[in-house]
């Protein structure tokens, strides 16, 4: 267990290397920070620190940098998260409150994380599987062509095109309007088929078919819309951290090529927490220079999706993780209001 002193000389390490991307030495603490100890004192501390694996040495120079040990203790022992000022909150709020609908939602969610982190900023859209119907509606575009328009609490929106074998009128589709809504609504799209297997039974001979093909095209939406979609941006940010990755950044840009990979990243975020992955600790070894800041968001205390950043593990933590939370709230009343 490192003493109070030795985690404070880490602290001060930490935020200097962070701040001016050069190697910390033990002159430069005493100067830049109130340690109360001599410039000895640190050395021998900054030592201790490197026999530990908490900081390291990158060269012959006097200076040490952090490990991924060393920013891991860190975030989870001496970094609080940093809030926004009101400045930042009203901006992100006025900038969020102008979304039109979900796309708008996520594409100004994007954009306004890569702006405030200033590194790669990915958002998930909110899971299907997780979410619950708000509306079916069903249009008649011809006597036997319908348009099915499925609505999620969420704000998300999926239309599919359907051909009926016989012409469907009016009065049929509205008493099937009626019914379908009158069992889903409300209802998580997980629980929707048992709930509507029978629905073809109450209708006349003539129109089953139709209904069966209106059911069957629902339940296929919610079976090819479970894929997980995301959304990603701010990739040129990377551009200005090339010095943090000790080779090539190419295998950082390939992996946040693959959406896999990045939904497994920010799955790791627990439902209702913050997880922050540094280095080494991201299972694909593409981002084992990286750190991944990810956290879940949603409407009445459910999570539905989750968000986050990636860059360099020589981040700014607290902002970061201030950043991130934040966003993750406002995005998560603006679903509530929906």
């Amino acid at each position: 267990m490192l003493s109070e002193r030795r985690l404070e000389v880490l602290r001060a390490i930490v935020q200097d290397y962070v701040g001016t991307e050069e190697p910390v030495g033990s002159k430069a603490l005493t100067e830049r920070h109130r340690l109360g100890v001599s410039p000895a004192t640190v050395r021998n501390d900054m030592a201790v620190l490197e026999d530990e694996g908490y900081i390291a040495q990158p060269h012959t120079s006097a200076g040490r940098i952090p490990t991924d040990k060393g920013y891991r203790l860190f975030v989870d022992k001496l970094a609080g998260v940093k809030p926004l000022s009101s400045p930042e909150r009203r901006a992100i709020q006025n900038f969020l409150d102008g979304a039109v609908d979900l796309d708008d939602v996520v594409g100004r969610t994007v954009r306004l994380l890569a702006q405030l982190t200033r590194q790669v900023a990915v958002v998930q859209y909110p899971s299907l599987t997780r979410s619950t119907v708000r509306h079916v509606e069903l249009l008649s575009l011809a006597p036997a062509r319908l348009m099915l328009v499925l609505i999620t609490d969420t704000g998300r929106v999926e239309q599919r095109l359907i051909d009926c074998a016989s012409p469907f009128g009016e009065t049929s589709l509205a008493d099937l309007r009626a019914r379908l809504n009158s069992r889903v609504v409300g209802r998580r799209f997980t629980d929707v088929p048992p709930l509507v297997q029978d629905l073809p039974e109450s209708f006349e001979a003539e129109d089953r078919g139709t209904v069966s093909t209106v059911l069957a095209t629902l339940l296929e939406t919610l079976v090819e819309e479970a894929e997980e979609r995301l959304m990603i941006g701010g990739t040129a940010n990377l551009t200005r951290f090339g010095h943090d990755f000790p080779l090539t950044i190419r295998p950082v840009l390939e992996a946040l090529e693959e959406q896999v990979v990045l939904l497994k990243l920010l799955g790791e975020a627990n439902e209702s927490g913050m997880a922050v992955r540094i280095g080494h600790e991201n299972a694909y070894e593409g981002l084992n220079s990286t750190s991944v800041v990810s956290v879940g968001y949603g409407s009445g205390g459910e999570t539905v999706a989750k968000l986050g950043v990636v860059g360099p593990t020589r981040m700014d933590y607290p902002g970061t993780m201030g950043a991130v939370r934040a966003v993750a709230r406002y995005v998560g009343q603006i679903l509530a209001e929906s």
